[in-house]
């Protein structure tokens, strides 16, 4: 069965960060693909600066492309909102049923993960990969040592997605934050300014 990383996010921008993250998964660890799942605008909480989801996705298309490990999805883009972390990996179990699906998250996502909805029945059927923070948090005694969640030793990316809406908000160059076409598009549509 081939293992593909899920890597959520707004990914608004997306950014090097991002891709180094993603990258590294598929080349440090045994999950054979990373697939970058766009959250979607939620109904109820609209941000202005949220761009819509079909730009976040071309972002995350334009970023990839030439990575052949990394691919862009939006299948929360057709769940009905507001959506939940275990919807989303059944439904992508049941439309996958080939594949094995490996939840990835962030040390700071860890600490309260017993507070997501079915959390059970995610680990039930899914593996996490914990990514490090710079900030050490506590990790719930039932995470430590659990069979199915893992350490990992991918890079901490001090950059942020609204770090970088500011920048350039302000006039400021974010060209070396975003791969040069994620830039391009972002330039030519006029976003964030």
């Amino acid at each position: 069965m081939k293992k593909v990383g899920l890597y959520f996010g707004t990914f608004n921008p997306f950014h090097i960060g991002h891709l180094i993250i993603a990258n590294h998964l598929t080349e440090h660890t045994d999950l054979e693909e990373v697939w970058l799942v766009i959250t979607p605008q939620s109904p109820f909480k609209k941000k202005n600066s949220l761009l819509e989801n079909h730009h976040r996705f071309e972002l995350v298309y334009r970023a990839t492309e030439e990575y052949e490990k990394l691919k862009p999805c939006d299948v929360e883009f057709k769940l009905p909102q507001p959506n939940y972390t275990s919807k989303t990996l059944a439904e992508l179990r049941d439309s996958h049923p080939d594949l094995s699906f490996t939840l990835i998250m962030g040390e700071d996502n860890l600490v309260n993960f017993h507070k997501w909805k079915n959390y059970e029945t995610i680990l039930e059927h899914h593996e996490i990969y914990v990514c490090p923070r710079t900030t050490k948090s506590e990790i719930p005694e039932q995470f430590q040592d659990h069979p199915k969640i893992f350490a990992t030793d991918t890079p901490i990316m001090e950059i942020s997605s609204t770090l970088i809406r500011k920048m350039i908000k302000s006039g400021k160059n974010v060209t070396p934050l975003l791969q040069h076409r994620v830039w391009e598009y972002i330039d030519q549509m006029n976003f964030y300014r």
